[in-house]
């Protein structure tokens, strides 16, 4: 393997079945509870209460919920997020049958947050979960072009890791950078380090609506780049493999997107 990249041998723990958020929103302003709604509706929860969400406990499903968890804080609200299972009053069948109804497409669209420009050293170690899919790959590109040109990349499981003093963490729960109210961590990396190209932002949006599953953006092009992303997801479980195939991805929409503008 390409020493660019470390794979930590850290074991998934298993716990209970199922994920909850609990959340109390103020009653003012009245489109937070429009937004939380639909952003629930986006990622695939299901209400098993007033304001009591379900999904299944999974990496995906605890970093949807915990961006949505930021989101009400940020908003004055308050959440918790708890791990569940079931003994009386629900049976596991009823609740997949529930996830199954409720699996569709995101409509959320809501302002952004802007902060300003970080700088890093060359060969830092960057960390983010295993398995990586469209945000971490392309973020990945975002930082070996634009970044930390020669930047080593670590996989690590989702909870429980804790970092050296010298590692930058990306698109993980506490990670240095990751999700800010609606920007993916690829769009916030792109702000935190200035890059303001017009094609980064055009790839920022695509990869956002396919990451955040809110169409917010609605670009021709997100269909076609979720679709290959895809493939190179389910043909290579390795994820350095994964990000040098991304590399290869997101240099060609780029240099796409450059051209068009000229």
């Amino acid at each position: 393997m390409n020493d660019s990249f470390t794979s930590s041998g850290q074991v998934e723990p298993v716990g209970a079945r199922w994920l909850l958020l609990i959340h109390q929103l103020p009653p003012k302003p009245d489109y937070l509870r429009v937004k939380v709604r639909r952003r629930l509706k986006g990622i695939g929860a299901v209400p098993v209460k007033h304001t009591v969400y379900l999904l299944p406990n999974t990496s995906e499903a605890l970093e949807d919920f915990h961006w949505l968890w930021e989101e009400i804080e940020a908003d004055g609200g308050s959440a918790i997020i708890a791990e569940a299972t079931f003994v009386e009053g629900l049976s596991d069948e009823e609740v997949e049958a529930m996830l199954e109804s409720e699996r569709g497409e995101a409509i959320d669209a809501d302002s952004e947050r802007r902060v300003g420009a970080d700088t890093v050293g060359a060969g830092r170690t960057w960390v983010t979960r295993k398995d990586v899919h469209v945000d971490r790959i392309a973020s990945a590109w975002l930082i070996r072009r634009f970044i930390d040109r020669d930047a080593h990349f670590k996989f690590v499981a989702s909870r429980g890791y804790k970092p050296d003093a010298s590692e930058l963490r990306f698109d993980m729960f506490e990670a240095e950078y990751t999700h800010v109210g609606e920007a993916c961590t690829f769009q916030t990396l792109s702000r935190r380090f200035g890059i303001g190209e017009r094609a980064i932002t055009a790839i920022g949006e695509i990869v956002h609506d396919i990451d955040c599953k809110d169409e917010r953006f609605g670009r021709a092009e997100t269909a076609g780049i979720a679709s290959l992303i895809r493939g190179i997801v389910d043909t290579h479980e390795d994820d350095a493999v994964r990000i040098e195939r991304g590399l290869a991805l997101f240099d060609d929409l780029h240099a796409s997107f450059r051209k068009r503008r000229g």
